[in-house]
Order: structure tokens, then sequence, then C-alpha cells
């Protein structure tokens, strides 16, 4: 239910005053002062306030009754209503026969502040609200029956499938205004605020994004997004929360292992993540045992970037020599070279996957 407040009431007090020559008092639903251009008047009771509130009509006081009342001067009071409900009186201090003109005309104006205010406080709600109830959905508990009722009142469709896609930002940079620039343009979303600095954004899985695109949209708005965790298609909560959780480990080994690459899609770094996620196993240790023998001899990064593009290009060697510039003859002494390093042969099958896995446990420079 809502009711007037000290603010609400000095506005109303203030935005009236500053076109009329006349004291204005705005009392709540017990008649006590909570906004008037006399300060000292504030927080006392207001006795033709008192009558207006009994009577529920306008109070006219002339100057014969104002000595007959305790705190009351001469003037025009009028019941403040919001949505047919008295919640108070707007009081103006004068001549009743000179304010009767305008008076109904400054109560309209007033009574449009308070819905507006309302109109606010209840979007203001509804926004804590949702946060609350997407940020109970992606936890644990976030099937219960009422959890997920509510969520379809409050509009959220929790049925539908969706993408999780986690911005990191950079620090110092407030979330609400790109929560709100993401619901407006991409209708079905849902926004929240994983932290300080990142924002989770499930969109629904039948928008198609070209996400390089939209980061060049953001940063020409000024949101200075350092990468982009792009899951794919959750059905269902639970798989969505599944989907949460993988994004929040692509994000992180994007930031320690690539950290030049601000998109960052799941299907393509899975087994990477997955690695990653255990990268303090002592087993996983021995993977980049060989490739720390290739670095040892490296200075200038030529082998360990030959044994990427090596990967990249699936081992095909025409492919792999177009891509680093070189020719065939250059790149297999490369390759010799990495496997009388390593004591790894990277054109064998178990030698290739067994150094393409190490490779993913490395920061790229």
């Amino acid at each position: 239910m809502f009711e007037l407040e000290h603010d609400l009431a000095q506005d109303i007090v203030d935005r009236t005053m500053a076109i009329l020559p006349y004291n204005v008092n705005v009392m709540d639903s017990q008649g006590l002062i909570l906004g008037s251009g006399e300060k000292e008047r504030i927080n006392t009771r207001h006795e033709g306030a008192q009558l207006v509130l009994a009577n529920g009509r306008v109070v006219e006081i002339d100057v014969q009754t104002a000595k007959c009342l305790k705190g009351v001067q001469p003037g025009i009071n009028l019941p403040l209503l919001h949505d047919q409900r008295l919640i108070g009186v707007l009081g103006i201090t004068g001549d009743p026969d000179q304010l009767r003109t305008y008076a109904a005309l400054v109560r309209m104006t007033a009574e449009m502040l308070v819905a507006q205010r309302h109109q606010q406080a209840e979007q203001q709600w509804r926004r804590q609200r949702c946060d609350d109830l997407l940020a109970l959905l992606l936890g644990d508990g976030g099937d219960s029956p009422r959890l997920l009722d509510e969520a379809r009142q409050m509009g959220l469709k929790p049925q539908l499938s969706r993408i999780p896609c986690l911005f990191e930002l950079e620090p110092g940079q407030g979330t609400d205004a790109l929560i709100a620039w993401l619901q407006s343009r991409y209708p079905d979303s849902w926004c929240f605020s994983a932290s300080e600095s990142s924002l989770l954004w499930c969109r629904p899985a039948t928008l198609s994004l070209d996400e390089p695109r939209l980061l060049e949209k953001l940063d020409g708005l000024g949101w200075k997004v350092l990468r982009m965790a792009v899951g794919g298609p959750a059905d269902g909560l639970a798989g969505l929360r599944r989907c949460y959780r993988r994004v929040g480990d692509l994000l992180g080994y994007g930031r320690e292992m690539l950290p030049h690459t601000r998109v960052l899609l799941l299907d393509r770094y899975r087994l990477p993540v997955l690695l990653w996620r255990y990268r303090n196993d002592d087993a996983l240790e021995e993977l980049l045992t060989p490739l720390r023998k290739v670095l040892a001899k490296d200075s200038n990064g030529q082998l360990l970037s030959t044994l990427r593009s090596w990967c990249e290009h699936d081992g095909q060697n025409q492919a792999c020599a177009d891509a680093l510039g070189i020719h065939r003859n250059s790149l297999r002494y490369r390759m010799e070279r990495i496997t009388e390093l390593s004591g790894v042969d990277p054109l064998r099958l178990d030698g290739m996957l067994a150094l393409y896995l190490g490779l993913q446990l490395l920061p790229q420079a």
C-alpha cells in the first residue's frame, strides 16, 4: 500500500511554491505535516487536515475559523487521492476566495506526482524482485514450484530455452544501464549482475546473434566489455544452471589463457576449459613437461607458434605452412626439432593430442 513520505511531500511543496506566491503544506493520512514551505511546521499536527481526513472533502478555513484551530492558518485544504484512496491532504495558505480558482489544479498536479512516484517505486520493486528470482532460479533450489509459479506471474517465462552469455566489464562500470539496454533490445532476456564487474545475460535460444558485432555496438555506446563467454542452448533450468557454470569456467579460462580473445565460445573451447578447471591436478602437470622442454630452447617462440598452428590446422602440412608463411621443408624441420626436444612426435595422433592438450594450459602471449 502506497503511503506519502517526507521526500515526496517536500518535492510537491517545492514544485508548487516555485509557481505560487503562497505557502504549501502536505500532510499524511494522520494529519502530520510532512512537507512545508515553513520548515518549523514539519512534523507538527494540522487540525485542518484532520477535518479533511474525517470528512473526505475540501475544507476552507477563513481568518475567524483559523483562530479556533491549533496549528492552522487561513487557506484551503484538499484531500489527496491515489487509486481512489485518501492518502493525505494538500494545504495552501492564504485567502480562500483568492485560492479557489486554481486549488483544484494544484491538487491534480500533486496527485500526478504521487502517481508517478508510485509507478517508479513499483518498477523498482519489480526489478529488484526479478533479480532476486533469477538468483534463486539459477541456484541449487531453483526448481521449487512456488518459485516457478512466481516467475511465470512476473513474466519471466522460465520454460524458454536460453543461451547464457557472461560479460566481463572493466572495473568501475555499472551494470544497470547495460541490463536495461539488453532487455529493451532483446525481449524475454534474463539479465543478472553476477558481480561488480560481470553480467549474466540469458538470451532466448531462438535469437540468432553475431557476438563480435554486438561487442562493437557496445563499444560504440561506451560500455567497455573485456570479454564475453557464450554457452550453448540450455533446455530447462537445470540445463541452464549447468551451462552457467560452464561459461563461468570459460570466462576464467579466457582471462588466464587467451587474454586478447574477446569472444569465447563454449563449443570451441569445451575441452580446454574442462582441463583448465582441473589445472591444479598433478596429473595435468605431466602434459606440460614436454612443452617446457621445447620452451627452454625456443627463445623467440617460433617452435611454440608452429606447434599451435599445426594443431589448429589438424596436422595438415600445406595448410599449416601457408598459415605460417614458410616452405613445407621448413615446417618439416621445425616439427622434427619439436619431436627431438619434447620427446613426443606431433606427427602421430597420440602425440599431437598430448601436445594439443598441453598447449591449452599454456597462456597465450
